[in-house]
């Protein structure tokens, strides 16, 4: 990861008893960034510069991780964007353009659904809730008993010989190895019980064995009205690019951005062209508005779900075809 996060301070304020630690810079249109599990606001740091420049930009440490408090707390994902809907109100910001990277990518279009009000623009970033698939190490982690591996794999003396191995394995550029920098912030961040113990609740709401349980997909249509941009690496290899395409043909309309040679933090891997993307899009699309009676017509008129038809799936060469839909 490249960019200095040391150049915006972080605030932290005080809701429902829990420090949530936030950078806010900037001034504009409200951009709120949510990155994903196990990382934090530093993740945005690359493209902060840029942004800040137009925008007012909001990154939050999700609770649960960085800075903010580490609770016994609901870490679920409609729980998060509660508190995104919280820390929105206290800063004073009444709409935002979310923007989330994976788990952040789920919360953000939580937060859309349940807060049309708030939102202008969603702006999904390598996210989770769009399919099943999902990198096999993290369906692991979420068996019973891998707990105890967990705490294991993190002790200092494993960290001693695995941390030097892996960044020099990164240093390389071998295929396979682009997504190792931001994994290596998310494993260092696990040796703290605390922070340790979020992330498996914080997992277990997201995913199974068999994969991803948060989706979008049975209520896409309810963003027919809302700009979006789906931003992908296509050497993801914690969720597969294939997921990229089927969000564009969920989404009539929908900007697709897939970024060649980048892996699941396109923010970091391309951030100049990132953040040229990012900000072409909220230049160039209207502001959603929310209309009370137009989202009563979109629910009355929507499909079922157990009528739901899924768009033709884009299957990449190489690669197989399993039902990639939780309905």
């Amino acid at each position: 990861m490249t960019g200095d996060a040391s150049a915006f301070p972080v605030r932290k304020v005080r809701i429902h008893g829990y420090n949530r630690a936030f950078v806010m810079a900037g001034r504009g249109p409200a951009i709120l960034l949510l990155h994903g599990i196990g990382m934090n606001h530093k993740t945005w740091a690359p493209v902060l510069p840029a942004l800040v420049r137009n925008f007012t930009v909001i990154a939050p440490d999700l609770l649960g991780h960085g800075e903010s408090d580490k609770p016994r707390a609901d870490y679920s994902i409609a729980g998060y964007a509660n508190g995104m809907r919280d820390l929105l109100t206290y800063l004073d910001v009444p709409s935002v353009t979310v923007v989330g990277n994976s788990l952040g990518g789920g919360i953000a279009m939580q937060f859309a659904y349940q807060f049309p009000q708030m939102t202008e623009r969603i702006v999904l970033v390598s996210s989770g809730g769009l399919g099943r698939s999902v990198n096999p190490l993290i369906r692991a982690l979420t068996i019973p008993g891998s707990g105890p591996l967990l705490a294991a794999a993190v002790t200092p003396a494993v960290r001693k010989v695995s941390v030097p191995a892996l960044s020099a394995l990164a240093m390389t550029g071998l295929p396979g190895t682009q997504d190792l920098p931001g994994l290596l912030e998310a494993y260092e961040a696990l040796a703290d019980d605390h922070s340790r113990t979020a992330f498996r609740h914080v997992l277990r709401a997201a995913c199974d064995w068999r994969g991803q349980v948060i989706t979008m997909i049975d209520r896409a249509y309810l963003a027919r009205t809302v700009p979006t941009l789906v931003v992908w690496g296509d050497r993801d290899l914690v969720i597969p690019v294939k997921h990229a395409y089927s969000a564009h043909e969920l989404l009539p309309g929908s900007r697709l951005e897939i970024f060649a040679g980048a892996g699941h933090m396109p923010h970091e891997d391309e951030p100049q062209r990132f953040a040229q993307a990012l900000t072409d899009f909220v230049m160039d699309t209207p502001a959603a508005r929310y209309d009370t009676a137009g989202f009563r017509s979109l629910l009355r008129s929507g499909a079922n779900p157990r009528d739901y038809t899924r768009p033709q799936e884009v299957v990449l060469p190489g690669q197989k075809s399993p039902d990639d839909y939780v309905l």
